[in-house]
């Protein structure tokens, strides 16, 4: 996550559309926050992570295999770093990983030993708290939920051989940091929604677009995306401008001058103040497509019939009354589900790994992280069996697939995974959202893309 996710309340999973910030917000499951309604400031340092990193250990590349070093008990471990009015990230996930684990100890746990959870710390120290997850003897790690805090948890834990699993991260930079194969993450990046905006104004009849973008790495790297994404597509790009949050005049007069047949809005903080110019500059309603950092409910914070029309993505499947229910029956005061099948999936594709390997090291686990969520195996050895592929949607059925010498793929709460040799998830899933006279979004319907960005 490379901003701060959207309070996201437990209903029904078929109530319509998500609410502002006095209503109930809409389920999902990949990255199960439903509106961005609080952005934080601090989530800004994301922004320093660049496209070639080079501070983690060096050498990128997916390991293939791993000699058994573990003690016989799997550890997991959790980095819960959100402080202030980002708290509220920590119960979901944390509820989600007990679940986890209560649902793998309940298929026998590993190798017939309970799998332990370890007590999570909170705090924006990621570095010491990687530390002590080291110190613990953590054989995984799940988290952090900030983009700008995992090279520090990566550059430790990977050093000390422990994979790390995110269900947040979503800076584009982080597909190419090195980790020498320990980093994993369960959401997609930012730019896997680009083909998804651009197949929506080409549904709406555009042969033409422009892209207004809010300055800083998400803007920047998805704006660019989505220029790619067009040119794929054949659609034309006849604009694209940038804007500093609350400065976004000039981007609109320089949309309106181009005529273009949509308008594709990239923005987080600013992205009010810049549907307020756009609208001012005459591009209105319809024209509009926002990309998920500027999806909201604004209802009167903008003008009249301003976004009546305009569609708008965010990342994610509704979750299914039963993953809420067994969540809530973990934590009965939980109202919110952000993260939530991300770090279940997270936490049972590491027992999965390591019941495949047969051991729980961090270096077997990281090993086969990639063959049991369905990505390609390893060419040569690995932690998997080498057999068919088998689908299974639970530790106790991936149990059953890895003891009939086939090799397991999970696909969990928060859809398919398939790791690619990033340690990327290869497909995204995106909630697509109409808005009406009164600025607010409803549900309309899906897409699918390519994690990155294709």
């Amino acid at each position: 996550m490379t901003h701060a996710a959207a309070a996201h309340h437990l209903q029904d999973p078929d109530e319509k559309g998500p609410a502002g910030p006095a209503t109930k917000s809409a389920p999902r499951r990949r990255r199960t926050a439903a509106l961005p309604l609080v952005r934080a400031a601090a989530m800004a340092a994301a922004a320093a992570l660049t496209t070639t990193a080079c501070l983690g250990p060096s050498g990128g590349t997916r390991l293939e295999r791993a000699d058994a070093s573990g003690d016989g008990t799997l550890r997991i471990g959790m980095i819960l770093d959100n402080t202030g009015p980002q708290g509220f990230l920590n119960a979901p996930q944390l509820a989600a990983a007990k679940l986890a684990i209560r649902d793998i100890n309940a298929a026998g746990g590993h190798k017939g030993k309970p799998v332990e959870l370890l007590p999570p710390m909170i705090g924006e120290d990621t570095a010491a708290q990687a530390t002590a997850l080291v110190a613990a003897n953590a054989d995984v790690v799940i988290g952090p939920t900030d983009s700008s805090r995992a090279p520090a948890a990566i550059d430790v834990l990977a050093h000390a051989k422990i994979a790390v699993i995110s269900p947040a991260n979503s800076a584009s930079g982080l597909s190419s940091y090195s980790s020498e194969g320990y980093y994993f993450r369960t959401s997609a990046a930012d730019i896997a929604q680009a083909p998804v905006l651009v197949k929506l104004a080409k549904d709406g009849g555009a042969a033409s677009i422009a892209v207004v973008y809010e300055e800083g790495s998400y803007g920047k790297d998805v704006s660019t995306a989505v220029a790619a994404a067009a040119k794929d597509s054949g659609l034309k790009v006849v604009a694209s401008a940038s804007f500093a949050p609350g400065q976004a005049r000039q981007a609109a007069d320089a949309v309106k001058a181009a005529v273009p047949d949509a308008v594709v809005l990239v923005s987080r903080a600013g992205a009010q103040g810049a549907i307020a110019e756009l609208n001012n500059a005459g591009v209105a309603g319809k024209k509009l497509l926002l990309s998920d950092g500027a999806v909201n409910a604004y209802g009167s914070g903008l003008g009249s019939n301003a976004l009546d029309g305009a569609r708008g993505i965010l990342p994610g499947t509704f979750a299914s009354a039963h993953f809420q229910a067994e969540l809530v029956s973990v934590d009965p005061q939980l109202t919110d589900m952000t993260f939530a099948a991300e770090t279940y999936d997270a936490v049972n594709l590491a027992a999965i790994a390591a019941a495949a390997a047969q051991d729980d090291a961090g270096s077997s686990i990281a090993a086969g992280l990639t063959a049991v969520s369905g990505g390609k195996a390893p060419a040569s050895g690995g932690a998997a069996p080498a057999g068919e592929a088998a689908g299974c949607k639970s530790y106790q059925e991936c149990l059953a697939v890895l003891g009939a010498g086939k090799r397991a793929d999970y696909d969990g709460e928060s859809g398919r995974i398939s790791f690619d040799a990033r340690g990327d998830v290869s497909s995204a899933n995106y909630v697509v959202y109409s808005y009406g006279a009164d600025n607010s979004p409803t549900r309309s319907g899906s897409e699918t893309a390519g994690s990155s960005g294709s």
